[in-house]
């Protein structure tokens, strides 16, 4: 008999979810649903928590391609240790919490959402469960193996949709007319997916996209056409000054609008200069 897969208890299908959920809001301009889907994965995915824990080892292997079997294993191995550890009492509560918030301030139509690893995600559901049969356990856990030794996708957007990076860079491109480089694809997908890791990720790639831009405007201003140009060498400064007070700031859509506009502005001197 096939077990019943239940995905409003797959913490994992959850927040894949709610990273879509967010990412729809923003290409949407929705600030409210936004914050409202920001606050709840504030609220039941912060550190130490039952449901973070339980994130955590399925992030390990769904999140792993390319390995060896040998490491693959080990890292099965592991994670089925560690989602053992967690008190299941504790993480039924937590998820019945986060299930209600859900209903309550999104709507029960949330978990319809299409989420494209959805197969691999109920198959380690399962394999976290004691309720598999020993065959049906080694089947599932032999396939797991060869998708995390199975080489990643070529993907410019890494662990974002496709599919939503390339509805925000359209409606980027209808606006702005101008074509996004990789730097600027690379920043929105931190941007998208920084809801996840209180912008760790977001922080740490914005810190040195700053200084290259700081560098290389810096370097631009001192070239010719800028000290013939008092105007172009006081609106470059400007910049300068703006992008170094970004540091300090909370990082919002003025602020990656600014960042985007400004990797635009880097690109074209470059491209003039090589020219």
């Amino acid at each position: 008999m096939k077990n019943r897969h239940n995905k409003k208890r797959n913490t994992a299908f959850i927040f894949e979810s709610l990273m879509r959920e967010a990412a729809a809001a923003i290409i949407k301009a929705d600030e409210d649903r936004k914050n409202t889907v920001l606050k709840i994965v504030k609220k039941h995915f912060k550190p130490d928590t039952g449901l973070k824990k339980h994130l955590e080892c399925y992030k390990s292997l769904y999140e792993n391609q390319d390995i060896s079997i040998e490491l693959s294993e080990k890292i099965l191995k592991e994670a089925k240790m560690a989602s053992r550890l967690i008190d299941p009492h504790g993480l039924f509560k937590q998820q019945t919490e986060l299930i209600n918030d859900i209903n309550k301030d999104l709507s029960p139509s949330f978990f319809n959402n299409f989420v494209p690893n959805y197969k691999t995600l109920a198959s380690i559901d399962q394999i976290f469960s004691d309720k598999l049969t020993p065959k049906s356990r080694v089947m599932l856990e032999t396939a797991l193996v060869e998708d995390m030794t199975r080489p990643a996708p070529k993907d410019d957007t890494d662990s974002v949709d496709s599919i939503v990076l390339r509805t925000f860079t359209d409606k980027f491109n209808e606006k702005y007319a101008t074509t996004l480089s990789e730097e600027q694809k690379h920043l929105l997908s931190y941007y998208i997916t920084s809801f996840a890791d209180n912008s760790v990720e977001l922080k740490m790639f914005l810190n040195e996209e700053l200084a290259r831009l700081k560098s290389t405007l810096t370097v631009a201003s001192s070239e010719e056409v800028f000290k013939e140009d008092s105007d172009m060498k006081q609106k470059a400064t400007k910049i300068i000054e703006k992008l170094d007070k970004f540091r300090q700031t909370e990082i919002d859509e003025e602020v990656l609008l600014t960042v985007l506009k400004t990797q635009e502005l880097v690109k074209e001197l470059t491209n003039g200069s090589n020219n």
